[in-house]
């Protein structure tokens, strides 16, 4: 059961790491506050990974093929995901396509049945499908365009897309740490954050070079704002890893949909915003299958 207060750390962490990298966006692009994700938490993952190796008794394992392609698979996935993600908000009626991004959940059950053989419980899968119905309810897009608008067209296709790419990043790193076999849980897991940091971080200095080559001059100015962005991602990312070594990615995923209810928390609370019968609805059903979840893995 360590897996459980391990994603909810990795869930408190994300949403401080989103907090601080919406400071960004203003002097830089999209994608520039995105790369500092990747460039700024390489240092903190890959000092991470050397601290648990070299507290561990057990050699350095050998990272077999396996391990190498998915690291590239899972990397590659989590950035072109990030890229529909930021299409979708660039959407005037983008409320369908981030409702279809939470098929998130759904689809990363489905890769972790096909890719590792990972099951669920006839529970888990119900709770699955209230939690998808939930954060339907909850997502929302400007100009209160229902989630029923536009059921075709490119926001669909961008949502699934967005979706669908997360969820193959979820799996592919859950294989990556899972493939290092003679490896504790936390070595597998950190030696998969640095390794995937790194392609990342390499993949994105190659692609703004080319498509915004003066954003990596400002990205390196702004580096005192990028360090806890940077800091925070690597740490939300470390326990991610670390409880997908441990337990099936749809059930972390499912689990970690407790950010969802921390950012509502926050707009509540903080933002005094007051929610509509819809969103109410929608949190209620997202705390009924998180619960139910819970239960179930108690039992």
């Amino acid at each position: 059961m360590l897996w459980i207060p391990i994603t909810l750390a990795a869930a408190a962490l994300q949403t401080a790491r989103n907090a601080f990298q919406r400071s960004l966006t203003g002097a830089l692009s999209p994608l520039g506050a995105t790369y500092t994700r990747f460039l700024f938490g390489f240092p903190f993952a890959a000092l991470y990974a050397a601290f648990v190796l070299a507290l561990s008794d057990a050699p350095l394992p050998e990272p077999p093929a396996a391990f190498l392609g998915w690291v590239a698979l899972g990397g590659v996935a989590q950035i072109l995901g990030t890229a529909c993600l930021l299409l979708l908000f660039q959407l005037r009626n983008f409320g369908t396509g981030i409702a279809f991004s939470k098929s998130e959940i759904l689809q990363v059950a489905l890769f972790g049945m096909l890719a590792l053989g990972d099951r669920v419980s006839t529970l888990a899968a119900l709770a699955i499908g209230v939690a998808t119905l939930g954060l339907l309810l909850l997502a929302r897009g400007p100009a209160g365009l229902s989630v029923g608008a536009s059921l075709v067209g490119r926001p669909m296709w961008l949502g699934l897309g967005t979706g669908g790419a997360f969820a193959i990043a979820a799996v592919s790193f859950r294989a990556a740490s899972l493939s290092l076999h003679e490896a504790s849980f936390v070595a597998a897991a950190a030696l998969t954050l640095a390794a995937t940091t790194c392609l990342q971080s390499l993949l994105m200095t190659l692609y703004l070079r080319v498509r915004e080559p003066g954003q990596i001059g400002t990205v390196v100015r702004a580096w005192r704002l990028s360090l806890l962005p940077g800091l925070s991602g690597a740490a939300a990312s470390a326990c991610w890893f670390s409880a997908m070594t441990l337990e099936s990615a749809a059930y972390v995923r499912m689990l970690g949909l407790v950010e969802v209810l921390f950012g509502f928390g926050v707009s509540v609370v903080s933002l005094r915003e007051r929610p509509s019968g819809r969103e109410l609805l929608g949190t209620a059903l997202l705390v009924v299958a998180i619960l139910a979840l819970l239960w179930e893995r108690a039992g």
